[in-house]
């Protein structure tokens, strides 16, 4: 990757800091990536990263952030044309495996940091997006229920955790695979079988 200019604004300076660590992610484990690494990287010292980011864990959470806020985006701009509940499920589910296929190192640094002991800035910031998608597809499941396409006596909340669940299984398997496009291989099958168990029986 090309070094960033060394002259940016610092908005600017903050979203670069953002997307070398997506990109270090991708590339090891993330838990190994220095702030040396990371202006090493970007070309600055690490003096000038500390300049925008005081802290590493600043710079995890301004990560996390960007996460939550590049996938919930994506998941409501995927289901705003749907026709029904079970094409809003299917345009959230490609969705999210194919913003996972793109940005490989994402899902390592989600499940580090949930892996981390205490209640860090990072790891509150995965917690809230968790909740606000999981919030998300029980509205969607609710509305399945009363249009009559899902069973009436589906548990929202458990059929929204196996879901999510779906994905995760997803990308641990293509983790350790070596190979991300597995997960959109096989998503569509994954996601049939989950949507046959919701549906309501004929």
């Amino acid at each position: 990757m090309p070094g960033h200019p060394k002259r940016l604004p610092a908005d600017s300076r903050r979203s670069a800091t953002v997307a070398t660590v997506v990109e270090l992610a991708a590339e090891q484990n993330p838990g190994d990536i220095t702030t040396a690494a990371i202006a090493a990287r970007m070309g600055l010292t690490q003096g000038a990263l500390f300049r925008h980011f005081p802290t590493k864990d600043a710079i995890l959470e301004a990560v996390m952030a960007w996460v939550a806020e590049r996938l919930l985006a994506r998941i409501d701009a995927a289901t705003r044309e749907t026709a029904s509940p079970g094409a809003a499920l299917a345009a959230i589910f490609l969705t999210h495996v194919d913003f996972v296929s793109r940005h490989a190192g994402i899902p390592r640094m989600i499940f580090g940091e949930l892996q981390r002991p205490g209640k860090t800035l990072p790891k509150k910031v995965v917690q809230r997006m968790l909740a606000e998608y999981g919030e998300r597809l029980q509205r969607v499941l609710e509305a399945g229920k009363a249009h009559g396409e899902f069973d009436a006596a589906l548990d929202a909340r458990a059929a929204a955790a196996l879901f999510i669940g779906s994905i995760q299984g997803l990308v641990v398997q293509s983790l350790l695979a070596g190979d991300t496009t597995r997960m959109r291989r096989d998503a569509p099958g994954v996601f049939a079988i989950y949507l046959r168990g919701i549906r309501r029986s004929s």
